[in-house]
């Protein structure tokens, strides 16, 4: 084989290898809608970080780590677990080909609910500065217990915003990662709040 031939099969592999690599751990998103105002604007593209909320089943890695023992299959977060105020991308519960962006507000084991629209977890009012204007407006909700593995999701702009309080939780295999930054338009460039 020619040094030719095989340089370009070498750059060939280690370009496939990245596109799978940043396949695997980016996506990127377009905002539809206003559900997400002030932080987030339609038409804006997002980056979407799907490592950061990585899962490992751990009773297949049991199998591959000989001296390590885990008799039935249970996923956990090895990096780290979506926690309150996170804006993230997931499929959409009722139809999982569709993907929304919305901000986290309840994790597995809380209790939310939403007074005079103000949203409470675990009897604790949420500080949202992030909100523009009046939350929800007079809104109340009964309260909600999350089990496991289910997230309760709001969208910034609450009188506008299709969200848990009408559709329920998302479960954890549907979030797809964190919104890592806007892209474009370039003069919105950053992270979202």
């Amino acid at each position: 084989m020619t040094t030719v031939i095989r340089e370009a099969l070498e750059a060939l592999a280690l370009a496939a290898m990245v596109f799978i690599l940043i396949q695997g751990s980016i996506q990127n998103f377009r905002v539809e809608g206003s559900s997400m105002s002030p932080t987030l604007e339609e038409d804006q593209y997002l980056l979407v970080n799907k490592l950061t909320y990585f899962r490992v089943d751990q009773a297949r890695l049991s199998r591959i780590i000989p001296f390590w023992h885990v008799d039935q299959s249970k996923e956990n977060f090895p990096i780290i677990a979506p926690k309150q105020k996170d804006v993230i991308v997931f499929h959409f519960p009722l139809n999982p080909r569709k993907d929304f962006v919305k901000r986290v507000l309840g994790v597995p084991g809380d209790e939310v609910k939403i007074v005079g629209g103000e949203v409470i977890v675990n009897n604790i009012f949420v500080s949202e500065p992030y909100l523009a204007g009046s939350s929800s407006g007079n809104v109340n909700m009964a309260p909600v217990n999350l089990g496991n593995k289910e997230y309760f999701v709001m969208g910034d702009n609450r009188q506008h915003s299709n969200d848990s309080r009408s559709w329920g939780t998302v479960p954890e295999e549907n979030i797809v990662g964190k919104v890592w930054l806007v892209y474009w338009p370039f003069n919105d460039w950053g992270s979202p709040r």
